[in-house]
């Protein structure tokens, strides 16, 4: 099998991420093609949309939830993801299992849950909020009447883990605010969940939007666990490579893997993307710059830089008295390409995020966070 370097790997997954070259697609069309976009964060996936597409306006997003064309719902990995609706009805049968998982080994609630007829609480949990769309909070405290020894905010996960559920506008809607309110997504949606798909499709679809990818990669996406026995059986529809530590790669064989040595653009990421989370071996992005910044495990999620396809820095925003201000935290010194780069793709990120206000865009010195440069837009 031929073996693909790292930086193959790299330039093949940021074509099919739609980051090697933005795509000239409708918002939905890109939802579908990435399978969604993790957003358990209210807005900051909007980011994760612009830096992909060639015709972007935040609004047009927005209406797609607005008009139940896509959802905010627990998927791969028990995280909120923006899908397209017909995706929410198709993927969560197929990572139920994960979710199922997650609710009884969840350290907070699983062990509230023990001993207790799930089924009897998602079967209220669905009665309550067919009735009336409510918050975990509030649904929690109505199944604790019923269940008043148990955990009201555990009785809620519960349902949300086990019961498809969407978070719905305002909550997710850019320019908007609301707290999250949850429905069913059959009765959101109006249709029923879809069984008759097999996972092999999922599987294919990951492909596209990810690969080339180990076994362990697509478990680390979605969550789930023994899918070797899923490509065992794709094999004959698959191509196969190996990386440079001799682990096997599958791959659709019609999909881009580009030349290693195109050029990449740079691209601001939103703290979520799913081009950092989706993969057991994050190499083909993650620099070891980026580990040796000794983020907080359990700290603040860094939104961060891509340079030549890879990790180089990480970006916050501010805005104050007029000014939005955008800042580049570099892992390393800046080459004036580089710094002129990522300029003008800054320049457009504050286009979207503050449109109406003066830019400014401020680079810090490596190791020194303390000193910056700026560069006034308008």
């Amino acid at each position: 099998m031929p073996t693909l370097t790292r930086r193959a790997l790299n330039r093949a997954t940021l074509d099919r991420q739609l980051l090697l070259r933005r795509a000239d697609l409708t918002p939905l069309q890109a939802i579908e093609h990435l399978v969604g976009l993790q957003a358990q964060t209210p807005h900051t996936w909007y980011v994760g949309l612009w830096s992909r597409l060639t015709e972007y306006r935040p609004e047009e997003v927005a209406a797609l939830l607005t008009q139940r064309r896509a959802v905010r719902i627990a998927l791969m990995r028990s995280t909120i993801h923006l899908v397209s609706t017909a995706d929410a009805l198709a993927l969560r049968p197929h990572v139920q299992p994960a979710l199922d998982r997650d609710l009884f080994a969840n350290h907070t609630h699983g062990r509230s849950m023990r001993d207790l007829d799930t089924g009897e609480v998602v079967a209220a949990g669905r009665e309550l909020l067919d009735e009336k769309p409510c918050t975990p909070s509030e649904l929690g405290r109505l199944l604790a009447q019923r269940w008043p020894d148990r955990n009201p905010a555990s009785l809620a996960y519960a349902v949300r883990n086990l019961l498809p559920v969407v978070q719905t506008p305002p909550r997710g809607v850019w320019g908007a605010g609301g707290r999250p309110i949850h429905a069913p997504l059959e009765s959101w949606a109006g249709a029923p969940l879809r069984t008759d798909e097999p996972i092999d499709t999922m599987i294919v679809r990951y492909l596209a939007a990810f690969g080339p990818a180990t076994v362990r990669d697509v478990q680390t996406w979605c969550g789930l666990t023994r899918l070797a026995e899923v490509f065992d059986r794709l094999r004959p529809r698959l191509a196969t490579f190996h990386d440079e530590n001799g682990a096997e790669l599958f791959d659709l064989p019609d999909a881009p893997r580009p030349d290693p040595h195109v050029s990449a653009p740079a691209r601001f990421l939103y703290d979520f993307d799913n081009l950092l989370l989706s993969h057991h071996d994050r190499s083909r992005v993650i620099t070891d710059s980026f580990r040796q910044q000794n983020f907080a495990p359990h700290g603040p999620v860094p939104r961060l830089v891509l340079l030549d396809g890879f990790t180089a820095a990480t970006w916050t925003f501010a805005t104050a008295h007029g000014t939005a201000t955008l800042t580049v935290h570099p892992f390393a010194p800046l080459s004036a390409p580089d710094r002129e780069a990522l300029t003008v793709e800054g320049g457009g990120l504050l286009d979207v995020l503050a449109p109406d206000a003066s830019h400014e865009i401020r680079f810090t010195v490596s190791g020194r966070r303390d000193r910056h440069e700026a560069h006034q837009l308008h």
